[in-house]
């Protein structure tokens, strides 16, 4: 048998004919003439290639009639698409745009476009699919093609980690494809062919080829590949029908297979059967019984290792177009199967989902040409979730997949990452060839140099610590040039680790980064510059205060960013917050000015979560003027370094600006390192089902309070998957939108996996980061004691703060209003 894949053979030819009559443009149908009536007929009873010759007889007879020349011209693509052969079939949409059919009818466009991305020419398909949806707006084949021309670029310059390899021992010239291992051993596949020898003689009237039947071959000890043989020689497996498509149970002990008939428009065309291992032959077949009415076909069945399930592909009804993946299911082998179920849009598309093969019962492979691919039938790989659905289809990329058909893969029984699929790329020997693929070991190592920030010297000794999203830690450290590295399996895949350096008398550094989404070996550089911890006060950017005032003001709030960001990073400092007047006013009121703005800075950084007993507070008046480090221009007057901004010398100075200028420089904030022994709080997070969260025991009311950013902005506290993060309230924010740095660390502390995000994995998790714009989904989301589940998050690149929240969020929580007065966010 033909396994049927895009070429749409006899296992699914009924709704073939369907389809053909459906998306067949209609001033085509209409114009047919009596030339070309019977190239018609066959074409109509998907006899393609006997139809090719007669139709190009009947185009030479049409010389005068244009329209019936489009037709003839439009239904031989359309042979050469349904036999396989793009490159012919490009040939002869392309005259039609030369004719300019194609603004008649633009189908025509998404034929050539198809044709063009399967024969690998993604930009001009590109340029046509742009133009097909010009007149089409918005429809789906078109969307996916053009969408699959630039995946099909960009995987093209990353491909998988895959090696692949043609087995000629086993390939002829003909079609072979769809192996299956078939002992637990990995050593005996069986796998369907149209070589000589098979039993039906005729040759198949749609591709002109022979029928085909299961073949099997054996690997020696050498790894050698014997010559292939039929399964059975009594003819109760291999008939003059189509076979193909072995699945097997887990003891190998019963195989289920797809049989054809030669008569392709006989009822029940196509249907899976179900055989059992007797000694060295096989039973006499049964057909399963999966209902469905005379014109659904069945075939390419995926067994479950205790044959509870079965995944097939069938073009019955209610299915998403074309042919889909369905599902039956049972309590025991030796039951019947219950009626089959779609798997849903989110496996199945408008196109043909095929071939599907299970690996244990909870990861499904399968081919596509309806999702987002490299041309013709793509490898797509889904897992089972934790609900019982099958999760968002991944495809397998290059060099899996290619822009001709890939299909049929199998995975070797023992587990090992390795196996066989087929393809009718070129570079094979017939056809469709079946390939070796293997896996090798994906190895991540992180090298990098420890550096003085100041002197650029190396620094020996420097602890490293890799902490990973899984909860190992992996510490090295530099030698004496600064080196380090992490290698043997230290790094893990699909994880996110955070690099911790240190050193006695440096600031601690820290870096991020991530193996989700790597798909092939990788080496990380990552280097440190260490930055000395100074013994002298560090000055802080400019906080200024209105004259006797001690407030800090919000426009000065971002000055204490880095500080911020040091504390976080180096947990164990203590530091004093030293805050200095000019020399203006009384020694006692500048005393005690100078305490109430340092209090002031403290107490914005415990607020942004700095532990108090980090931070004290000293206020030094006017008692220590500023001794300046470098030169120094203020307000246009020029102050050199190593001058003290003592009263006496202020007062030198010769104009009214000039001093100001240096009473300003008096007045400053800094801070000092006074021990580095601090140790830190243990970090809690709160998890919500056993953790009842109250933020106010008003019963009627829930009241969150808020501040106010440095632009006016109102910011809040809410919990995402028992992460606390702040939001800020914008009313026209549609969805809660996410900086990348806060979903990054969501990811990290396990709040949020892979699963949660909507898409292809590997378009969402690349470089090492979250991809702009993606969507996942947040399982418990609290704002104050009301608790929502199921909220959607979309990650903004551009996002500073946290976490952004508009109306429609907040009225999902209930109606609320806004006390600027108490700065208070209150749900009634």
């Amino acid at each position: 048998m033909s396994i049927p894949k895009h070429t749409m053979k006899p296992f699914s030819l009924l709704i073939s004919l369907l389809l053909l009559i459906f998306l067949t443009p209609f001033d085509f149908v209409y114009a047919q003439t009596k030339k070309s009536q019977q190239a018609d007929e066959d074409f109509n009873n998907l006899r393609f290639s006997v139809a090719i010759p007669k139709y190009k007889k009947a185009y030479a007879r049409s010389k005068r009639n244009k329209l019936e020349r489009n037709r003839i011209t439009y239904q031989m693509g359309e042979c050469y698409r349904f036999t396989n052969q793009p490159k012919r079939a490009a040939a002869f949409y392309k005259r039609l745009t030369r004719t300019g059919y194609d603004r008649i009818e633009p189908l025509v466009l998404l034929r050539l476009a198809d044709m063009q991305r399967a024969n690998g020419n993604y930009e001009e398909a590109l340029s046509n699919y742009e133009t097909f949806l010009e007149r089409v707006a918005g429809d789906p084949l078109g969307l996916v093609g053009m969408q699959s021309c630039k995946l099909a670029i960009e995987w093209e310059k990353n491909p998988s980690n895959f090696k692949i390899e043609t087995i000629k021992k086993i390939n002829s010239r003909e079609n072979d494809f769809s192996p299956s291992y078939s002992d637990p051993t990995g050593r005996v596949i069986i796998f369907t062919t149209s070589r000589d020898g098979v039993v039906g003689k005729k040759p198949d009237e749609w591709t002109g080829l022979n029928f085909t039947d299961l073949f099997t071959t054996k690997q020696d000890a050498k790894g050698n590949w014997s010559q292939p043989v039929t399964i059975d020689d009594t003819e109760a497996l291999n008939t003059e029908d189509n076979e193909g498509q072995a699945a097997f149970n887990e003891n190998f002990s019963r195989m289920y297979f797809t049989r054809c008939s030669r008569d392709n428009l006989t009822e029940n065309g196509c249907q899976i059967w179900v055989t059992s291992k007797q000694g060295r032959s096989w039973s006499e077949p049964i057909m399963v019984d999966l209902g469905g009415d005379s014109t659904s076909v069945f075939g390419h069945p995926a067994i479950s290792p205790n044959e509870t399930t079965l995944i097939f592909s069938s073009s019955r009804k209610g299915g998403a177009g074309g042919r889909d993946l369905w599902i039956a299911t049972r309590n025991s082998a030796s039951e019947n199967f219950t009626a089959p179920r779609n798997l849903g849009e989110l496996i199945n598309t408008p196109g043909d989902e095929l071939f599907p093969t299970l690996r244990g019962d909870s990861v499904l492979y399968f081919a596509s040409d309806g999702h987002p691919g490299m041309g013709g039938l793509d490898i797509f790989k889904s897992v089972k979730q934790e609900n019982g659905t099958w999760g968002e289809p991944v495809n397998m990329k290059p060099p899996i997949n290619t822009n001709a058909d890939d299909f049929g893969i199998t995975w070797h029984p023992e587990g090992n990452n390795e196996g066989f699929f087929s393809s009718n790329r070129q570079g094979g020997r017939g056809g469709d060839d079946i390939y070796y693929f293997i896996s090798p070991p994906i190895i991540y190592n992180i090298r990098g140099k420890v550096l003085d920030k100041n002197t650029l010297e190396p620094i020996e000794e420097a602890l490293i610590s890799l902490v990973s999203s899984d909860g190992t830690t992996v510490q090295v450290k530099s030698n004496s040039v600064g080196y380090y590295e992490f290698i043997d399996g230290q790094v893990k895949p699909g994880i996110t680790f955070e690099l911790i350096t240190e050193r006695p008398k440096y600031f601690i550094e820290k870096a991020m980064e991530t193996t989700l989404g790597v798909d092939a070996s990788k080496d990380f550089e990552i280097n440190f510059e260490l930055e000395p911890i100074p013994a002298e006060p560090i000055l802080l950017p400019e906080i200024l205060y209105d004259l006797a005032k001690w407030d800090l003001k919000p426009q000065f709030q971002d000055s204490l960013q880095g500080l911020i960001r040091t504390l976080d990073a180096n947990e164990t400092l203590v530091i004093e917050l030293a805050s200095h007047t000019d020399a203006r006013g009384s020694l006692e009121s500048n005393d005690i000015l100078s305490q109430r703005r340092a209090e002031s800075v403290v107490n914005y950084l415990i607020q942004r979560g700095i532990d108090p007993e980090r931070l004290i507070a000293k206020g030094y008046g006017e008692r220590a003027p500023r001794k300046l480090k470098t030169d120094i221009t203020r307000d246009g007057f020029n102050f050199t370094a190593g001058t003290i901004l003592t009263e006496s010398y202020i007062d030198s100075l010769p104009t009214l600006p000039m001093r100001e200028a240096a009473h300003q420089l008096n007045r400053r904030t800094e801070f000092s390192i006074l021990r580095n022994d601090f140790i830190p709080k243990p970090k809690i997070r709160i998890e919500h089902d056993s953790v009842d969260i109250k933020i106010i025991t008003e019963p009627e009311k829930n009241i969150i309070p808020f501040t106010k950013t440095p632009t006016g902005a109102i910011e809040a506290t809410c919990i995402v998957n028992g992460i606390k993060l702040n939001f800020i309230y914008d009313r026209k924010t549609l969805r809660p939108t996410i900086s990348l740095g806060s979903a990054m660390r969501l990811l990290k502390d396990g709040a949020i996996t892979r699963a949660d995000f909507q898409g292809n994995p590997d378009n969402i998790f690349k470089d090492g980061s979250i991809a702009n714009r993606s969507l996942f989904t947040v399982k418990s989301f609290m704002i104050g004691n009301e608790k929502l589940e199921k909220i959607e998050f979309q990650v903004d690149h551009k996002l500073t703060s946290q976490l952004m929240l508009g109306e429609i969020t907040l009225l999902m929580v209930g109606e609320y209003e806004i006390d600027e007065e108490n700065m208070q966010i209150i749900f009634k």
